[in-house]
């Protein structure tokens, strides 16, 4: 299976809860992820990005350039300075959870980008980052894929923060498409194949 984009209304048109509690977000991005699986494998997923093998860049030489110049260009201009991200600039999304998500495994964090954990479902799993510029939303659902079986869903959103933050969401776009999604798709459908196989009794 390889990875496709996805019209919006894949994730519009889903009961997801991150609805509940995201509606201020946009949704920028949306794809269907290399990851065939059964109907509870989402937590192997969940599991998987937060180890984070490759990095964001999904071990690609030119997506590692792309995040090491925008690292660069955020510490000097600020825009990932302490007090700009989650429970700074801007409150964690945990506070807006109903009681039975409050309640309910957090999920874990993703130890090779600043993500925290927000929330785990049995077929959804959410994560949040701040900077300056953006509140961001990682979003990994648990999709049937119309074949009998199951697969994820990662949908991004975003609330950026103002003329700054619209204006950097449209600056770095071509590099997403171009540079960043491409590797990361290859580099998560590796890592699932691998761990698959692994999983598999023999």
């Amino acid at each position: 299976m390889n990875a496709l984009r996805l019209p919006p209304a894949d994730h519009t048109s889903r009961p997801w809860r991150i609805h509940e509690i995201a509606g201020d977000f946009r949704l920028e991005d949306l794809w269907a992820l290399p990851t065939p699986g059964g109907p509870d494998d989402l937590h192997h997923l969940v599991e998987q990005m937060a180890r984070g093998t490759d990095g964001p860049d999904g071990g690609n030489r030119a997506g590692r350039f792309l995040f090491a110049v925008r690292w660069k260009l955020g510490a000097l201009l600020g825009w990932d300075a302490p007090d700009s991200g989650v429970g700074g600039r801007v409150r964690t999304l945990r506070d807006r959870l109903p009681d039975d998500l409050r309640q309910g495994p957090r999920g874990p964090d993703l130890a090779s980008a600043p993500f925290t954990s927000v929330f785990q479902t049995r077929d959804e799993w959410a994560a949040e980052y701040a900077n300056k510029t953006m509140h961001g939303v990682l979003h990994i659902g648990w999709v049937p894929d119309g074949d009998g079986g199951h697969r994820g869903q990662m949908a991004v959103l975003v609330k950026p923060n103002g003329r700054l933050g619209s204006l950097y969401m449209l600056g770095i776009k071509p590099f997403r498409y171009l540079g960043v999604y491409p590797a990361l798709m290859r580099s998560i459908g590796r890592e699932w194949d691998a761990d698959t196989a692994r999983r598999t009794p023999r």
